[in-house]
């Protein structure tokens, strides 16, 4: 069982926020605490799908040594789940992002995750691809990689993705590729799923987050028919 799991883009735009929260929340409502934190800091993903001030942010907490708590967001889960599911999203101006790469900063970030992971049951990171410094703490601390990537760009990005994983000594992950089914390349996959708007929204969707949440944290969650489960993750 893996408590911390870095999901890593090996490419821009292949749904690795969206995968990510997704999978945070089948956990949460499972009646899992869960903790999300953002290593994507120049797309800033995880924000647009937090509302609210965000103060500080994940950048903050690592260029000022500030404590964990003060960054999380709690994100409403069932009333009856029992689970928590709490992120720490990236929202900064360039200047505090470039801090936010340098060595010294990205140490923080790894000391993040081991706060985190004692504070919560499982720990998922938004991670980049491996260019950066706080992408390779994010990967390097993980209990788990997962590299995410479409199914149409998974033959040159998944093994480059590979290559500098083992560059940074993690010498195993698992592949996830999106919009995509029976890949041979792959670990596990998540369906394109057109124009449902909702990853998890129906039967299809739901199902497939679940594999891959007992692919990369190994918990299993009992399967379910009813509609509307997660409503607010769309995978596009």
């Amino acid at each position: 069982m893996s408590e911390t799991v870095a999901f890593v883009g090996a490419v821009g735009g292949g749904g690795t926020t969206r995968l990510t929260l997704a999978c945070a929340e089948l956990l949460a409502r499972s009646g899992r605490d869960v903790a999300v934190l953002d290593a994507a800091y120049g797309t800033q993903g995880l924000a647009d799908r937090v509302s609210g001030r965000i103060d500080p942010d994940m950048t903050r907490l690592c260029v000022d040594d500030t404590p964990l708590e003060s960054g999380l967001i709690e994100r409403s889960v069932t009333a009856d789940s029992g689970g928590r599911l709490a992120v720490c999203p990236a929202r900064a101006p360039f200047c505090r992002v470039a801090e936010a790469k340098a060595p010294e900063a990205a140490e923080r970030f790894g000391a993040r995750i081991d706060e985190a992971a004692r504070r919560f049951g499982y720990v998922l990171i938004d991670t980049p691809p491996i260019a950066a410094n706080q992408a390779v703490a994010a990967a390097a601390g993980a209990d788990l990689v997962a590299v995410v990537c479409d199914g149409a760009r998974a033959a040159s990005a998944v093994p480059r993705t590979i290559d500098r994983l083992a560059d940074i000594g993690v010498d195993e992950s698992v592949t996830v590729l999106t919009r995509t089914t029976g890949h041979p390349d792959a670990d596990v996959t998540v369906p394109d799923l057109g124009e449902e708007p909702p990853v998890v929204g129906g039967e299809t969707g739901r199902n497939a987050v679940r594999d891959v949440v007992e692919t990369t944290v190994g918990v299993s969650i009992e399967r379910e028919s009813t509609e509307g489960i997660l409503p607010d993750v769309p995978f596009r």
